[in-house]
């Protein structure tokens, strides 16, 4: 029986703001709302949230998109959430309050401790376990961080006193006044805890780390019925999806299919590859993660993370003050028919795949007296499509299949230049979804699947293009362009000397 209610809530708690959208029965964008939240960067490297400013942000919108719709909660057939990934927060069960502020996936504050890992011979055993690289990108490092410099807080976890969530456990938590605590294998596959084999937590894992297994949350399908939220301004709504932002993105791109892909150019840069009922382990430095688990079903990806993509245009507009705008960078970087040169590379925070070096810093090359503001504008934008381009090309080798196509989506693929020049590195089209917010979509059409508002085909029909980009550049003038980037990748690598 279909239910009476006739919209989905999607909350999108992403790295730089909390959004929510409110969709209609027909797919329609009903309501919107979207709230900035303060950056914290205590020290070179470490970046941080809190989560209380992230939870009263994500609630404010949330009624704030049924209110611009003029929707009721009980109008609402379910709510399906989709956050940044990795990032950690430790609670105290009882009180409901953070023992300290969320450690974001960009900080690097863990990387001795990953050395240290290497050294003890351990990247093996969480390679073949997780899909994943030891990296301080991944939740795992980032709790024990928290437990080794918070006083008590080590022997709290052991007692069962604290809980451990990336933020879809938070907002969970919070939506249903701490009477649910879970994670979805989409974002527990995040975590350096998570067997892909098992599905489910892994005690060598968990002991390598020094982490009290008591600490972590259930482990729920990313679409299914959870619980009924209690919080204020969405009481009674059923929470009915949980999946990371980028693997709701791969199915808000409908790509259901084993070996179709997408790449959101957000906050950083995720391209994801559907690789089917089984992980493919990787020979190229990316990982395998889990994409979704729906109707007793998991489905699997490849996955290359950029990890500076918007965020290099968020520096140029307030790091040098070079434009006021994300429209007003496209416009300087299109006044040039090139960089003259300029190769910029954005390891602000380190080099994501396929490099993983935590040391790397970002550096500009090439400069003249000829370089203006307008080549650094269009170098960074480069920047996006050059980390992405050697992602894919891993990508590639890894699965086997070559890309008939690229579906991109996120703010920054609204940049035609941006994307014209990303379909010239990849030699394949790059389609534009039509609706772009595909993350929000993903979590809404895991959620409305769930409770039965909509059909698979009614879902998988819905998908349509936007705009469409056909490489039009030389190979022989991209392959002297990707020969300059792999040339000033090699100046950026290895800055920092590790302690």
């Amino acid at each position: 029986m279909l239910p009476t209610a006739r919209h989905i809530l999607a909350l999108d708690q992403g790295t730089t703001s909390s959004r929510a959208i409110l969709f209609d029965e027909s797919f329609a964008i009903a309501g919107l709302a979207q709230r900035e939240f303060t950056q914290h960067f205590p020290q070179p490297g470490w970046v941080e949230h809190d989560p209380i400013e992230i939870w009263d942000t994500q609630i404010e919108v949330a009624a704030g998109a049924l209110a611009r719709a003029g929707v009721a909660a009980a109008d609402v057939a379910a709510l399906g959430i989709t956050n940044q990934r990795e990032t950690t927060i430790v609670w105290d069960r009882a009180t409901g309050q953070p023992i300290h502020r969320a450690i974001v996936w960009q900080d690097r504050r863990t990387a001795p401790l990953i050395e240290q890992l290497k050294a003890d011979g351990l990247e093996p055993l969480f390679r073949e376990r997780t899909g994943l690289v030891l990296d301080p990108y991944f939740s795992g490092t980032k709790i024990r961080w928290i437990l080794d410099h918070v006083a008590g807080s080590r022997e709290q976890a052991e007692r069962g006193e604290l809980a451990f969530g990336t933020i879809d456990s938070w907002l969970v938590w919070k939506l249903t006044g701490g009477a649910c605590h879970v994670t979805d294998p989409s974002n527990a596959s995040r975590t350096l805890l998570f067997n892909l084999h098992t599905g489910d937590w892994d005690d060598a894992l968990l002991d390598a780390l020094g982490i009290p297994r008591a600490l972590l949350p259930e482990i729920v399908p990313s679409g299914g019925l959870i619980a009924p939220a209690t919080a204020s301004g969405v009481s009674g709504i059923p929470i009915a999806a949980v999946a990371g932002d980028q693997q709701a993105a791969l199915f808000g791109q409908a790509c259901f299919d084993k070996g179709t892909a997408k790449n959101t150019y957000g906050t950083g840069c995720f391209l994801l590859m559907n690789t089917g009922d089984r992980p493919v382990v990787s020979a190229n430095n990316l990982i395998s993660t889990v994409a979704w688990r729906r109707n007793h079903q998991t489905t699997y990806a490849l996955e290359g993370s950029v990890f500076m993509a918007g965020a290099v245009v968020q520096w140029l507009r307030d790091g040098l003050g070079l434009v006021r705008t994300a429209a007003e960078s496209a416009q300087l970087a299109a006044s040039v028919r090139d960089t003259g040169g300029v190769y910029l590379v954005p390891a602000f925070a380190g080099l994501g795949a396929p490099h993983w070096d935590p040391y790397a810093r970002g550096s500009i090359s090439g400069l003249t007296r000829g370089t203006t503001a307008a080549h650094l504008v269009r170098a960074a934008l480069e920047s996006i499509a050059f980390q992405s381009a050697d992602v894919l090309e891993a990508m590639d080798r890894d699965a086997g299949i070559s890309l008939s196509e690229l579906r991109v989506d996120g703010g920054a693929s609204a940049n035609d230049l941006l994307m014209q020049f990303q379909a010239d590195l990849l030699g394949v089209p790059v389609v534009r979804a039509g609706i772009t917010e595909t993350t929000a979509l993903g979590a809404a059409w895991l959620a409305g699947l769930a409770t039965g508002l909509w059909s698979e085909s009614t879902v998988l029909g819905n998908w349509k293009a936007g705009a469409r980009f056909e490489p039009r550049m030389s190979r022989e003038e991209v392959a002297q362009r990707r020969h300059g980037w792999q040339r000033a990748i090699g100046r950026a690598r290895n800055w920092i000397e590790p302690e």
